[in-house]
């Protein structure tokens, strides 16, 4: 990576703003995908976070080559979010019942983690909520693209 791909562009700050704001209509609409009793505390505002990041390093890097391309970019920052959102949540909820003593040892812990990420992957096979994520991510690459564009 030429030293360039750090700098800052107008195409990455829209980028992470997409996806930071995608990040959070996609929790909004997985909340009633979840049990009523659930506590989300800082879902939406750490998923918020993680959208930015994604925004700015994962489809941010890839902006400037062509609208196909941003396309591409917008679905693979979109991927991203998803994968760390259910890797940080998972994690978090692990954390959380280890403190509650339920596991005898690590691995155990980590196994737990991972099967939440596959509980809470298929929480998330909701037709309107993958309609948003891939919608809202070729939008946010397409966007992103024409602003990488006209401010470079």
């Amino acid at each position: 990576m030429p030293v360039t791909d750090h700098m800052p562009t107008a195409g990455r700050l829209a980028a992470a703003i997409g996806l930071g704001v995608l990040g959070w209509f996609g929790s909004e609409m997985f909340r009633p995908l979840m049990p009523a009793d659930t506590n989300f505390g800082w879902f939406n505002e750490v998923n918020v976070v993680l959208g930015a990041i994604c925004g700015w390093r994962v489809t941010g890097t890839r902006l400037g080559f062509g609208y196909a391309e941003g396309f591409s970019a917008g679905l693979t920052g979109t991927g991203a979010l998803v994968f760390w959102a259910l890797f940080l949540q998972s994690l978090n909820e692990m954390l959380k019942r280890a403190l509650e003593n339920r596991y005898d040892g690590v691995i155990e812990g980590l196994t737990s983690m991972f099967e939440l990420i596959v509980d809470y992957g298929s929480v998330m096979i909701n037709g309107p909520l993958i309609g948003l994520l891939v919608t809202g991510g070729i939008v946010v690459g397409v966007i992103s693209e024409w602003i990488s564009r006209r401010w470079s």
